[in-house]
């Protein structure tokens, strides 16, 4: 197939849309097909436009408004018709919604060529988050419109498709997300690492992976933290990424690393160096960093939804809590850290549970939808 890929956020950027596509870029240009991804100019980041399995081309963005670190892409409609006349795409697929991925629907529609999406952000729920509260319903409208002018929206779990079914959506499908467990493995994990984290022997590590932007819970992450400490004063805590609450974070807990953003293999190392895991966000329509942390054999807590819900047997191979339970989420994070045995029994079962959670049956799944989509099937 001849594919046109349409993001706002793509790698080098740091965020699970951005290394989802860019994996699936990766595998379907081995898998034979022709991808071109059309996603918005990043200047301010290394270029990274060159690669052997798929072509890039670059639009005009700009910062989102209260967040730098993400780009919108500017609408690209006149342009991408010119393109796709001369070089037509089998399938057009729309991976976020802002005004470019919006105006792409529209030059596909216009030419006739089919057209899918997918759902990976939680844009109206964020909303409220970033003072946005009064826009939520207009944000739904937003997404609804969008998604529904295409023939077919992935989501990765069935629950979101429950969720986005009864506010209207239609055509949902659910494509799940992968685990390379080459690349995060406790077999990586660093003494010369943890020491440079001040952790000596069976000194326990937390780390936590992500945006640091308020939709992230951070307020009970570190409520979680501080309690986990007052049992074990030795637990070290490492922040790995970046994001607007960073500096306030910073000099509220100057005890804590904050790593900034890391290379792809120093993120896999300092994953399978640490020890425990947190994820306390509501907000996730998946959440990578969950996949990532099991796969790394770390004992992981996690809300009972998304990733969490698809992936943890609780107890098993992880913890779960109730999402409307915040108490329950700080009680379950202290029993873990005060229960070296659990933890030991956590860790060697999550990472055996993502063995069979490869990116390429996820890969061969959107093979299809796309194949079928574009009636080549």
């Amino acid at each position: 197939m001849k594919i046109a890929l349409v993001t706002e956020t793509f790698f080098p950027e740091i965020n699970g849309v951005s290394l989802t596509f860019g994996i699936l870029s990766r595998k379907l240009g081995k898998r034979g097909h022709t991808v071109t991804v059309f996603r918005p100019k990043r200047s301010d980041l290394p270029d990274n436009s060159s690669h052997p399995e798929f072509h890039e081309i670059q639009v005009p963005g700009f910062p989102i408004p209260g967040y730098p670190l993400l780009r919108l892409g500017m609408p690209a409609g006149r342009r991408l018709s010119v393109l796709w006349r001369r070089d037509r795409p089998d399938i057009v697929h729309i991976a976020t919604e802002g005004p470019l991925g919006a105006s792409a629907v529209s030059a596909a529609r216009r030419l006739g060529i089919p057209v899918t999406s997918s759902f990976h952000t939680n844009f109206h729920t964020y909303a409220g988050l970033y003072g946005w509260g009064a826009l939520r319903s207009l944000t739904i409208a937003w997404l609804r419109y969008v998604h529904n002018r295409t023939c077919r929206t992935l989501a990765p779990t069935a629950e979101l498709c429950t969720e986005l079914s009864a506010l209207g959506f239609a055509g949902l499908g659910v494509l799940s997300r992968g685990i390379d467990t080459h690349k995060f493995s406790p077999g990586l994990r660093s003494a010369a690492l943890r020491a440079r984290w001040g952790a000596a022997g069976d000194e326990p590590v937390l780390i936590h992976v992500g945006r640091m932007a308020p939709e992230k819970n951070y307020p009970l992450l570190f409520r979680a933290y501080e309690a986990m400490r007052s049992v074990e004063p030795r637990l070290r805590f490492v922040l790995v990424g970046d994001g607007p609450l960073r500096r306030s974070m910073e000099a509220d807990h100057p005890e804590c690393i904050f790593t900034g953003f890391i290379s792809a293999s120093d993120l896999a190392q300092a994953y399978a160096s640490a020890d425990l895991y947190l994820h306390p966000s509501l907000t996730e329509t998946f959440g990578n960093v969950l996949t990532e942390a099991l796969a790394s054999g770390l004992a992981v807590v996690g809300f009972d939804y998304a990733a969490g819900r698809e992936c943890i047997r609780h107890r098993g191979n992880g913890l779960l809590v109730p999402c409307d339970d915040p108490g329950g989420f700080v009680a379950t994070a202290v029993g873990l850290v005060r229960d070296p045995a659990l933890q030991q029994r956590l860790r060697k079962a999550a990472a055996a549970s993502c063995i069979e959670r490869s990116w390429d049956a996820v890969v061969e799944q959107f093979e299809k939808e796309l194949s079928t989509a574009a009636g080549l099937s």
